[in-house]
């Protein structure tokens, strides 16, 4: 309707995917090479996660066309299947055949033998194979322990399928069910894809009005940047829906530019009341400006509670850090990285952090647990509206050390028993060829390094390099886990990784040290 109104050849803001729309900032383009560095990265799963409307889409597309040629991509975007369902859907998307089983129905194992001989004959002829889940937050839990059974299917160098999980934020929560551990485990690569910068959201909006055919003067006068960001929050295709509704606008008015009053209320008439909301926050802002950092401290730690309750004593001499905001899950993780001495790059902090051998370990634990896994780590504090984060540096009997807003202050134990709803993320070292999980069978590096440290707590002599995790090896490993208190199943995974550290005296951070 307004397109000849602004000399455009289309409309520049629709919400249908157009390849030639694709814009990639900085966020996309790093999405995009966390999702090539995994498909070459020896199988495992890859996280991408980002809000409704982020362009999560968009970069798997941009994916699945720089896929290398030696992949045979499986692209799944409706996962709401049963297990037969996803598998069937596998083979279907990879072109394999089903045994006849002189009936209509075929068995898991029918389906799981299928697609392992179809995977060991690509890997015969140097082929990957990439299983891609879009919406993969609509998994339900067997199909995800379906698929994690699938990563089991390797040869003794590699695996056969690398899976790529793409869905919206409570994937990441998802994962962290302890039901779900072992798959979380095998995330060898996450990336959380953030909205648009103030700039980048100006530069989107050039951009597709240059694809669209506009020479002349925006209808979008750069001034306006600021304000579609925050009636948007920089998400893209919030972005196209409120522009798109703007230049509609104007064109009614026959204006030939949109004006703050036109844009103000096309988001009033896109977004309803959450316009008016988000229009107001300036001037809580404003007004909150004027409050000494003493009383912003006091406003954190009072939002880590769903009620009233004591003040925590600040710790005598504990030097004042930047504020944090409460519901901050990655500032708390750039925190938790900065005491081992990293600083992760833009971007997920669990992938940037990957990069210099640093391992997210996401979980469910008490606080008797937390203890015996004895380093700081980022709490889940359940919130009267949302969850908020604190980061746990030290643990004794009676209190906890806690960063809460910008400082450190001691909790009773009991009263943070009763914000902690269980969910805990810290980090763990290991070489970056070194795998999450090693189960019988296993072979390389990181075997000899475990049979090593092993042999040291039972005063032994080192089994020999390049031998197989089983035999007596595989009995002190489920030995030591049973003493560790760790689940004695001889699956050598990061917790235990952790505790031979420890008892070898590898320097890291420690909770009883109090983070340091």
């Amino acid at each position: 309707m307004y397109t000849q109104h602004f000399q455009l050849k289309q409309s520049p803001f629709s919400i249908a995917p157009d390849p030639r729309y694709l814009f990639m900032s900085e966020r996309h383009r790093e999405a995009l090479a966390h999702l090539l560095y995994g498909v070459g990265s020896g199988g495992g799963f890859v996280l991408l996660t980002g809000e409704i409307g982020a362009g999560k889409t968009t970069v798997c597309r941009c994916f699945i066309e720089q896929i290398p040629a030696n992949c045979r991509l499986a692209y799944i975007f409706n996962p709401k299947l049963s297990v037969e369902e996803l598998l069937l859907s596998i083979c279907d998307e990879l072109g394999i055949e089903l045994p006849a089983d002189g009936g209509d129905k075929v068995s898991i194992k029918g389906y799981v033998d299928a697609i392992n001989r179809h995977l060991l004959a690509n890997h015969a002829q140097g082929l990957n194979n990439v299983l891609v889940i879009d919406e993969a937050q609509n998994l339900a839990p067997a199909v995800l322990e379906q698929l994690r059974l699938l990563t089991n299917l390797e040869t003794s160098e590699r695996k056969l399928l690398q899976i790529i999980l793409i869905g919206q934020p409570e994937l990441r929560t998802m994962l962290a069910r302890p039901e779900l551990e072992q798959l979380a485990q095998r995330v060898i690569a996450r990336y959380h894809l953030g909205s648009l910068t103030v700039d980048e959201t100006g530069q989107y909006i050039v951009h597709r009005l240059a694809v669209a055919g506009a020479t002349g003067p925006s209808p979008f006068p750069a001034g306006l940047s600021g304000l579609v960001h925050q009636l948007t929050k920089g998400v893209p295709r919030r972005i196209n829906l409120l522009c798109d509704r703007a230049l509609l606008g104007a064109y009614v008015e026959n204006r030939r530019q949109v004006t703050a009053r036109i844009l103000r209320r096309a988001a009033t008439e896109v977004f309803g009341g959450e316009a008016t909301r988000t229009l107001r926050r300036p001037w809580l802002i404003g007004a909150a400006g004027v409050l000494t950092g003493a009383v912003l401290t006091a406003a954190a730690a009072w939002q880590l509670a769903p009620a009233p309750l004591a003040q925590p004593a600040s710790v005598k001499g504990a030097p004042a850090v930047p504020v944090l905001a409460a519901d901050d899950y990655d500032g708390h993780l750039h925190r938790l990285a900065g005491l081992w001495g990293v600083t992760p790059g833009h971007g997920e902090p669990c992938a940037t952090a990957a990069r210099e051998d640093l391992r997210c370990l996401q979980g469910r634990a008490s606080l008797d647990e937390l203890r015996r896994l004895d380093r700081p780590a980022v709490l889940r504090l359940g919130g009267a509206t949302a969850p908020t984060y604190a980061l746990l540096t030290a643990l004794d009997g009676q209190q906890a050390t806690l960063e809460l807003g910008g400082r450190r202050q001691r909790l009773p134990l009991a009263e943070l028993e009763r914000r902690y709803d269980g969910s805990y993320t810290t980090f763990w070292r290991a070489q970056r060829t070194w795998r999450d999980e090693l189960g019988a069978g296993a072979r390389g590096p990181d075997v000899d390094w475990l049979a090593r440290r092993l042999a040291e707590q039972r005063g032994e002599s080192a089994p020999r390099e390049g031998a197989a995790l089983d035999g007596a090896v595989l009995r002190w490993l489920r030995e030591f886990q049973a003493a560790q208190h760790l689940k004695a199943d001889g699956v050598a995974g990061p917790k235990t990784f952790i505790r031979l550290s420890q008892l070898a005296g590898v320097r890291e951070p420690r909770l009883a040290a109090g983070g340091k």
